[in-house]
């Protein structure tokens, strides 16, 4: 596999946190891989062959080559078609609100197509990025339509932004209550501005922060830290690690990093 990672223009650093590629040849038996959500929306373009996701139900349907995918918030596994070409849009947690035509929380665990969120000009992009022959020209494309559809600096309000960064500097392990009082604002609207903005409770957000950091220092120990990797995440005990892993996977932990674990790690913001 080969996987890149490229640096938005500084006028899109509020909302973009990098653009990232992956190529990979086509596996005579291909495999599902199991997500782990980030907190962040993706804008795919699959200029090799479309992957396959599997529903909650057991069903799968081919994603479309062009999209985004909304927050994570449950299990979710897909596996590619064919031959891997992604060049991808990774967002922050709050920042596909600036340029979202529908409410971020309709998007939940879904792939929406381009042209489902931008009419004529989001078909326009796909086919001029997928036909462009190189990452550079595909971050051009995609610069430009983003810095024509930023809706305004504002559209995400400084009160959202504290919140998130607080929470990423405490690892996700903090409460609302805490955050409420730290912040000087209302539960209520905290809340509903959260959800308005990131298409996630703030309890959600902090799950997977939390989930995510615990994962970091999981990385490369044997299943027998497990305890300790728990205790370092201020969870109650081991268990409650594994189903929080669990509802988020759909697997404990040692199955997870047992199966082939690279491509999951690239799509969940860990790679």
């Amino acid at each position: 596999m080969d996987y890149r990672t490229y640096t938005p223009a500084p006028k899109l650093t509020g909302v973009v946190n990098c653009y990232w590629t992956l190529e990979a040849p086509a596996q005579v038996s291909a495999e599902k891989q199991h997500i782990v959500p980030d907190g962040c929306m993706e804008m795919i373009f699959h200029y090799g062959d479309a992957f396959r996701q599997y529903m909650p139900d057991g069903s799968s349907l081919v994603q479309p080559l062009c999209f985004v995918f909304g927050q994570v918030t449950r299990p979710l596994a897909i596996e590619p078609t064919g031959a891997t070409g992604i060049f991808s849009v990774r967002f922050q947690p709050e920042g596909f609100a600036a340029f979202a035509t529908m409410p971020v929380s309709n998007m939940e665990n879904r792939a929406v197509p381009l042209d489902e969120l931008f009419g004529a000009d989001g078909s326009l992009l796909a086919t001029a990025v997928l036909n462009a022959g190189q990452t550079e020209a595909r971050i051009r494309l995609v610069e430009d339509f983003l810095i024509e559809k930023l809706i305004t600096e504002e559209s995400v309000s400084t009160l959202i932004r504290s919140s998130i960064e607080l929470i990423m500097q405490l690892n996700g392990q903090v409460s609302v209550g805490e955050l409420t009082d730290s912040l000087h604002v209302n539960r209520r609207q905290l809340e509903r501005k959260f959800m308005k903005n990131t298409g996630l409770s703030v309890k959600q957000l902090s799950r997977i922060v939390r989930l995510q950091a615990t994962l970091k220092r999981l990385a490369g120990q044997q299943p027998g830290t497990l305890t300790a990797v728990a205790h370092a995440g201020n969870y109650y005990d081991q268990a409650h690690f594994i189903r929080d892993f669990r509802s988020f996977t759909g697997m404990s932990p040692k199955q997870f990093y047992g199966g082939h674990l690279r491509l999951s790690a690239l799509f969940s913001g860990m790679g």
